[in-house]
């Protein structure tokens, strides 16, 4: 753990403690506001303006604190008083400074920190004004922290308020020696409520000339409504014969002399001279700072871009929904493929397009109901007294049909498409972070399936989703300890029989498990980090064992590699592959690598040069699952592809259905006119096989040729098949 560092200027920092009156872990009350404005704005459990002792840390307001530590050498703002400005901590386990803090490691369980310090006039840190999280914040943006220095600067200027009460309380100059030259309202009076000195600042502050405010009664100050506050605080200090603070109102009316009103902050003391009360108010023209604070707490509300309801509004409008409760319907929408918009058009034409697609979501939707922008391209309704899937199933589909027609956007003529997920309460869940969550899985099982489709929640997809957290979290030491394999499934030449080679398939050798298959795990690990590491390995231990059956007789053998997604975004492809083929001393004609429409359509122009590159150096690109999707003939003709694979799903049905028949014809007349090779997946049985090698396909896979194998049992295979066709 790194402790703060205790600057030059410490014994000057505490004695600004004192002169603010903070010496003493007293709770300021006008700072409460602040704080809790600090948790909902940013959705954060905790928030608080913390003063930095000598020694330890107290706080002036806080929301959501439980027991904690209170030392110095362990507290966050005991380092965020050293810097210049915002201090933001993403995750605090990933930090150096706080990974094995007590706070981190410890029942509070910080994770996520964000602090702006708190100065005094003379720019001296007395503490900061933080929030904080038990979980992780990666997106804590530029415009999140510039809304909580705003806050800050708030609490600083509350701060110099208590610093001139302290100041006033403590001791009592004369007048000219104490408030006639300052920048801050001050108004001196006596028991009878007649002013006896006040200075320039006070008098310009209600449009009077200095000289007219000595001997005149403070009730010219003050609206006629609010004068009995002031003449009810003044009578019970005189007949307690109180001194020093009476008491501050954060916020009432004062009186200009052409009549006009204003907000104003007015702080009373008291005190007796020669025998007699004196009376002290510290007033403040508050009008401009509330008007900044309801900006503040608009923007906390709001989304900037689009003038929505933002996200953590959006939550606290669901959660009052179902606390009555209420039926309703949740819908999460996010745009699909809008990174290529950004992309191609720039960022400013990319948020014209976002303000378009708002306003058509919100003509959709009628008061009470609400549309919310969550964030990025994502976009969420919650429509309030909806019970029928039905209705809501209506409402999504016309959200996705408005948002699919084109958008004019400074000349340029924008299509983008949407996906939904829709969850019903209390059909699917009464609790709203749950309902929430609901429509979150049903857009991502709608974004699985193909753009531009609605989905309903079904509790399937939340064991799916269960499945794959406890997937992702094995899958790590699955990496760590080696607990991945390779199968191989045999590929042949349909004319001749002969073993031209195998496709590498992926297995987890699970411990609790077995053998697993990519099905029950590869949507997890595909969608993790892990992705690249497991593509890497696949395509060493593959070239690897290929090499060594080429050596070992094997001599044209080929093997076929799938790829993932995320190896065409991680480091250089090309330059990975050439490296594991030369480490192997494997000719770049024996690897063929497999991609499938998916990987093409999502990173178009990032894979489409690799596989140029790749093609340029003699590797294979096979087009697996052809004809599964809807843009297929469209990439034949732009990207590189040196074979097509035949689906599965249509050599089982081509021999008993027209409809599989004809796409397996298509499908070969499409490559033959291509110059492409052809594989077929799945041939099952010899009536399959003879119909393709009429078909003119050259090659064929599936289990009436080998299911697939470990390499031991594949290398006796390899003997018998070169045997055979010797």
């Amino acid at each position: 753990m790194k402790c703060p560092a205790i600057l030059a200027s410490e014994q000057e920092r505490l004695a600004a403690l004192y002169e603010h009156g903070l010496d003493d872990e007293a709770l300021i009350p006008s700072l409460d506001p602040i704080v809790q404005m600090a948790a909902r704005m940013f959705d954060m459990p905790v928030a608080a303006v913390n003063m930095i002792g000598s020694d330890h840390v107290f706080f002036a307001a806080s929301v959501g604190i439980g027991e904690t530590d209170m030392r110095r050498d362990v507290s966050f703002c005991g380092h965020a008083i050293n810097q210049t400005h915002i201090m933001v901590v993403p995750d605090a386990t990933q930090d150096e400074r706080f990974h094995d803090n007590p706070l981190v490691t410890g029942a509070a369980n910080v994770r996520f920190y964000a602090g702006v310090p708190l100065r005094s006039p003379g720019g001296l840190a007395l503490g900061a004004l933080c929030v904080l999280d038990s979980k992780p914040h990666l997106n804590f943006s530029e415009e999140d922290q510039r809304r909580l220095m705003e806050l800050a600067r708030i609490v600083s200027d509350r701060l110099e308020l208590r610093r001139i009460e302290t100041s006033s309380n403590r001791h009592r100059p004369t007048f000219d020696q104490y408030a006639g030259n300052s920048a801050t309202p001050v108004v001196w009076f006596g028991a009878d409520m007649q002013i006896i000195a006040w200075n320039a600042a006070a008098a310009l502050s209600h449009g009077y000339s200095i000289a007219e405010g000595v001997g005149r009664s403070m009730d010219m100050l003050l609206p006629e409504r609010d004068r009995p506050i002031l003449h009810q605080i003044i009578a019970r200090a005189i007949a307690a014969e109180t001194v020093g603070h009476l008491d501050s109102f954060s916020e009432i009316s004062g009186l200009r002399k052409d009549g006009s009103c204003f907000l104003l902050g007015f702080s009373l003391f008291a005190w007796k001279e020669s025998g007699k009360m004196r009376f002290e108010a510290i007033l403040k023209d508050i009008t401009a700072q509330r008007r900044e604070e309801a900006e503040l707490r608009q923007r906390a509300n709001i989304d900037l871009l689009t003038g929505l309801t933002n996200r953590a509004h959006f939550y606290r409008v669901v959660e009052d929904t179902l606390a009555i409760p209420t039926p309703a319907a949740v819908f999460m929408i996010d745009l699909d493929g809008f990174k290529d918009v950004n992309d191609t058009l720039g960022h400013a034409l990319g948020d014209a397009v976002l303000k378009h697609v708002a306003a058509r979501i919100a003509d959709l939707v009628q008061s009470p109901d609400m549309v919310a922008r969550i964030g990025g391209d994502e976009f969420a309704i919650v429509a309030l007294d909806l019970t029928s899937v039905e209705s809501a199933m209506q409402l999504a589909e016309e959200v996705i049909q408005q948002i699919a027609l084109p958008i004019q956007v400074e000349g340029h003529d924008v299509h983008v498409t949407a996906s939904c997920g829709v969850a019903l309460a209390p059909l699917h869940a009464q609790e709203a972070l749950e309902l929430v969550s609901d429509a979150d899985l049903a857009l991502f099982k709608a974004k699985l399936s193909r753009h531009g489709r609605a989905f309903l929640f079904t509790p399937s997809l939340r064991m799916q989703a269960v499945a794959r957290r406890l997937y992702a979290m094995e899958l790590h030491r699955a990496v760590d300890q080696g607990e991945f394999l390779l199968y191989y499934q045999p590929q042949v030449n349909l004319n001749t029989g002969a073993l031209v080679g195998a496709e590498a398939l992926l297995r987890w050798h699970h411990p609790a498990r077995g053998v697993l298959t990519p099905i029950s795990f590869i949507a997890a690990l595909e969608s993790g980090p892990l992705a690249a590491v497991v593509g890497s390995w696949v395509l060493d231990e593959a070239c690897a064992q290929a090499a060594y059956w080429r050596r070992h007789g094997a001599t044209g053998f080929r093997i076929g590699v799938n790829l993932f997604e995320a190896q065409f975004s991680v480091g250089d492809l090309v330059q990975e592959v050439m490296e594991v083929l030369a480490r192997h001393g494997l000719p770049a004609e024996a690897l063929e690598l497999e991609i499938t429409e998916n990987i093409a359509l999502d990173n178009d122009e990032i894979v489409l040069e690799t596989l140029r590159k790749l093609k340029d150096n003699g590797v294979g690109i096979a087009f697996d699952d052809f004809g599964t999707g809807y843009a297929s003939l469209s990439l034949l003709k732009t990207y590189p592809i040196t074979r097509i694979k035949v689906d599965r799903s249509f050599v089982q049905g081509m021999l008993d259905h027209k409809q599989d028949d004809s796409v397996v014809s298509a499908t070969l007349d499409i490559a033959h006119g291509f110059d492409l090779h052809t594989i077929a997946e799945g041939i099952e049985n010899k009536g399959q096989c003879r119909y393709l090698k009429q078909k003119c396909c050259e090659e064929g896979q599936g289990y009436l040729f080998g299911k697939p194998m470990p390499a031991s049992q594949f290398a006796s295979l390899i003997g018998m098949k070169m045997a055979s066709a010797a």
